[in-house]
């Protein structure tokens, strides 16, 4: 009879601190008249921190937090923090940023929705954020294992995040999947804006050159819309967006200029979905078309066969490189899929497991007077040893150029 009482007294206890934890929580929000929740398959953490870099240029307190490559809490005057995370990822930890927020009097809460499960995005918008705007950036076919099977089953899943009652934003423009967005939006009684290519082409390569990272047009005309409809002028907005830190995953690109030779190595080994990593290809091609040579550079994995496969399979599709390297383990997987669609034996070269010293060596015998090299497909093994040599000859450059000059020198 005691134990009975005793569970049943601690039930009520509990029961009685999640409803004071859910009132606390509502007190909150409301202290944030706006709060944009930021999902989709691509750009989320480069999305949350252009919008907040705007609004903040705008004169409007905000606050952000990305879960990118290092969950970051950014403040209103722009630093930021590491999340501290006491065990595993928990989509409750988005309480205590919504408190922080609220503390330090924020007008503005631009938050990267950090849920994969269908329900769990759901719960995140209606329970947690119950945001007045929101971001899907994109839809694409990756994690088919939770959101899928298909584009349309990830659509749906992101769609768990449209606000009740407020406007989304969305750059995905294929049939599909912007009619279940449309649906959604229609469902919570919320308005649709979405950002059309003549929109993207607004964005000029000259304000894309603003950015001391490779940064997606798409990316950048969906946060100055938004921006926009919140008051923020376009090109105050873009300065604070040139101004601000970029999120530690993103697309960079490493200049290494010798006397005969100048070489741009772009990162984008993190886009490894065959949709994602294209559309970063096809761009950069159009950005660099006086370069003498591209070069396509796919790091592959022998335990990765269906990324290799898939990347294999799109590639060919897209504008084509000058030439195609495959660097990593498990190479011939690939080789084989691009010979059986058409590519010529002389425009592939493999390097099953060379060292990232041979791979540059072999690049510099492929880039003639310029070229533009784009590495993809994995991180792993030679592709951070790369990244280290591209950036450690970038950073000698920098200090060569910079050094003060001898007197007397040529």
């Amino acid at each position: 009879m005691y134990g009975t009482l005793l569970v049943s007294g601690g039930a009520l206890a509990l029961s009685a601190i999640g409803i004071v934890e859910s009132r606390w929580h509502q007190r909150n929000l409301s202290k944030i008249p706006i709060r944009i929740h930021v999902n989709g398959t691509r750009g989320k953490s480069s999305v949350t921190r252009l919008i907040a870099a705007g609004l903040r240029a705008g004169g409007i307190r905000t606050c952000a937090k990305t879960t990118g490559t290092v969950p970051r809490m950014i403040f209103p005057d722009g630093s930021e923090a590491a999340v501290f995370r006491p065990s595993r990822a928990n989509i409750m930890e988005q309480r205590r940023v919504v408190h922080a927020a609220a503390r330090l009097g924020t007008e503005a809460l631009v938050i990267e929705c950090m849920a994969l499960q269908p329900q769990l995005q759901s719960l995140c918008e209606l329970k947690l954020v119950q945001s007045t705007h929101g971001v899907i950036t994109n839809a694409r076919a990756d994690h088919l294992d939770v959101m899928g099977p298909d584009v349309v089953g990830v659509t749906k899943a992101l769609c768990g995040t449209v606000p009740v009652s407020g406007t989304i934003y969305t750059a995905e423009q294929r049939k599909k999947p912007l009619q279940v967005i449309a649906h959604a939006a229609r469902d919570r009684d919320s308005e649709l804006v979405s950002i059309l290519d003549d929109d993207v082409a607004e964005v000029s390569w000259d304000e894309l050159a603003g950015f001391s990272h490779i940064e997606h047009p798409d990316n950048v005309a969906l946060a100055l819309r938004l921006c926009a409809d919140l008051g923020v002028d376009r090109q105050i907005a873009l300065s604070g967006m040139w101004a601000a830190d970029a999120d530690p995953g993103v697309m960079r690109l490493f200049r290494v200029a010798e006397p005969e030779q100048e070489m741009v190595f772009v990162n984008a080994f993190a886009a490894n979905d065959p949709e994602s990593t294209g559309h970063s290809w096809n761009t950069l091609v159009q950005r660099y078309e006086a370069v003498e040579r591209r070069i396509a550079l796919f790091n592959c994995r022998e335990d990765r066969v269906d990324r290799s496969l898939q990347l294999a399979e799109a590639c060919l599709r897209w504008h084509p490189a000058d030439h195609y390297v495959l660097s990593g383990t498990g190479t011939e997987v690939f080789a084989r899929r691009v010979i059986q669609n058409g590519l010529s034996r002389d425009r592939l070269t493999c390097a099953e497991s060379q060292p990232a010293s041979q791979l540059v060596h072999l690049l510099r015998g492929q880039s003639g007077r310029s070229s533009m090299v784009m590495g993809m497909g994995n991180i792993a093994g030679p592709g951070m040893d790369l990244l280290d040599y591209f950036r450690n000859a970038e950073h000698t450059q920098r200090r060569s150029t910079d050094a003060p000059r001898s007197i007397g020198a040529a």
